[in-house]
């Protein structure tokens, strides 16, 4: 059957991306993992083939169908070229809105963007929740989304600069430093 599944691969869809043992990826809200293993399965009665992912931050596994990849947004770490974008969304400053929705609007907005497992996404809820907590406390909620979405970013350009995380953490902290401090 392995024959079958190489030769199925090479008939994938051009936006299926294929892992191989080894790659580093990133799964939406949980971050950077390795594919430890390419497994087949047997589901309703269907060989099915699921990438083994361990995530790097916490050791949980997810198998992911190697059909659905695109779906579930497994996608590369971000690119080296890429990640001046990344801080100059945390750097840009619109100017924010009145600030007139409830913490858990916000949160489920907050969350969806996490959700979506885009590093720009990621990046602007940390942005502007870091903007938040500048002028007030944040909720609960908005606190632990805070630390998922820094967590996210500093896993991410660490293994993409191929830097230390406290290194990033301070060049990300940089960013929202106020002026006289």
């Amino acid at each position: 059957m392995a024959d079958k599944s190489v030769k199925d691969s090479s008939k994938g869809t051009a936006s299926q991306k294929r892992f191989k043992v080894g790659d580093l990826a990133v799964y939406p809200a949980h971050g950077v993992g390795r594919i430890e293993a390419i497994e087949t399965k047997v589901v309703n009665g269907e060989e099915h083939d699921f990438y083994i992912m361990k995530v790097i931050e916490n050791a949980m596994v997810i198998m992911i169908p190697t059909w659905n990849v695109d779906s579930v947004g497994l996608r590369d770490v971000i690119q080296k070229k890429d990640i001046p974008k990344i801080f100059d969304v945390m750097r840009s400053r619109q100017e924010q809105p009145i600030d007139n929705q409830t913490w858990n609007r916000r949160y489920r907005e907050y969350m969806e963007k996490i959700k979506t497992g885009s590093l720009f996404e990621v990046a602007e809820v940390y942005r502007d929740l870091s903007l938040l907590k500048l002028t007030k406390d944040l909720s609960f909620g908005e606190r632990k989304l805070y630390d998922t979405a820094q967590n996210l970013l500093v896993k991410e350009l660490s293994t993409a600069k191929n830097k230390n995380e406290k290194v990033v953490i301070s060049e990300i902290e940089a960013l929202f430093k106020t002026d006289g401090s």
